[in-house]
């Protein structure tokens, strides 16, 4: 049987969602990304700072927390 695809990867590098070295909240998959924002999902903290440093360049930081895009 085929792998299916998944929708989610990391938007500042790519990684796809269940790839090796890819965070997950409390270290289990079925407890979702560790790391999101109103963009989408990131996989590390590396992506995430770097995903901050940018937004903040950009003047484009969120005012609130975004929603967890598993729920």
């Amino acid at each position: 049987m085929l792998a299916r695809p998944d929708a989610f990867c990391c938007i500042e590098c790519g990684l796809p969602y269940r790839s090796e070295g890819f965070c997950y909240h409390g270290g289990k998959i079925e407890d979702g990304a560790a790391y999101w924002t109103d963009r989408g999902i990131l996989c590390s903290p590396k992506c995430s700072v770097a995903h901050y440093r940018k937004r903040k360049a950009e003047g484009t930081l969120p005012t609130e927390p975004a929603p967890d895009p598993f729920e």
